[in-house]
């Protein structure tokens, strides 16, 4: 073999490697930012949007599990006392909602679906029963999710969870912004709210994490609950985001599903009681009482 032939061999070789090198270079990256699956198709206002799952990441969310007492805010209902209820205790439909106040799908949801759902709310027809979690913080890194699902808790205390839950929604940050990890940003964001910011024990709730160990508490019964992402939307205990069977959820077609399952049943009128001023402490499930 010839000098110029043997050089043009090494250049080949040289060229082949930095073309393999590449290749696993871009896989990498790849596989470090796949942290959200499009896979949601929604109609929103006649319009069709693709939405994320955010998905949760299990090996990073270090959402502290441990027994002990929690600090729950006051007004819960269902398993363990980790929903909020918002609407009616006895309208005959129920929307169960898993989300995560960083997830950009959720507010795509909460942002989207809001004005049918107040719609249904008003009517009776519909209660929502809100779960919180955190897996952004886990994706992402950060603490924004733990900090505004505290910060939502202490609004529940001061019975203004819902004002506050949308409020949050409407001003969230950039996915990777964690804005919310900042008591401060949370505190003005209440001033939005008429009254919370200046509610008894909202700004010391907000500011010491009261409820910090039951958001942990709702984030591991998400992540060992066989949901997928978040926003888990369930209507009646079955699925509905991004779709019921076939059909997509849209603002026309949630109305509709509510309408037929509440078919020959009455509307309810029993608004939820006011939070007590004084959280009550959960001890998790099999806790002897002291």
């Amino acid at each position: 073999m010839g000098v110029s032939e043997k050089n043009r061999e090494e250049k080949r070789s040289a060229r082949e490697r930095l073309q393999q090198e590449r290749a696993a270079d871009r896989t990498r990256e790849k596989r470090r930012r796949t942290l959200v699956v499009s896979a949601a198709v929604v109609g929103v206002l006649g319009l069709v949007a693709v939405v994320g799952l955010v998905v949760a990441n299990v090996g990073k969310d270090k959402a502290d599990s441990a027994g002990g007492p929690v600090s729950a805010p006051s007004g819960l209902t269902g398993k363990d006392d980790l929903a909020i209820p918002v609407g009616a205790t006895d309208a005959p439909s129920t929307l169960t909602v898993w989300e995560d106040f960083r997830c950009p799908a959720c507010a795509q949801f909460e942002n989207g679906f809001r004005s049918t759902i107040q719609e249904l709310e008003k009517a009776g027809e519909l209660k929502v029963e809100y779960h919180l979690a955190t897996i952004i913080d886990g994706n992402m890194g950060g603490t924004g999710s733990l900090r505004a699902a505290n910060a939502a808790a202490c609004a529940q205390d001061a019975g203004q969870f819902a004002p506050y839950h949308d409020v949050l929604y409407q001003n969230q940050p950039a996915e990777t912004d964690d804005a919310f990890a900042k008591n401060s940003h949370l505190l003005d964001l209440a001033g939005k709210v008429d009254g919370l910011e200046s509610a008894p024990g909202f700004r010391e709730c907000v500011d010491g994490g009261k409820h910090d160990d039951w958001v942990n508490k709702s984030a591991e019964a998400f992540r060992t609950g066989g949901f997928s992402g978040t926003p888990t939307v369930l209507l009646n205990g079955e699925s509905v985001f991004p779709k019921k069977g076939n059909e997509n959820i849209t603002p026309d077609s949630l109305k509709k599903w509510v309408r037929e399952a509440n078919k020959g049943k009455k509307a309810g009128s029993t608004t939820p009681s006011a939070p007590s001023s004084i959280p009550v402490e959960s001890t998790p499930a099999g806790t002897p009482p002291a």
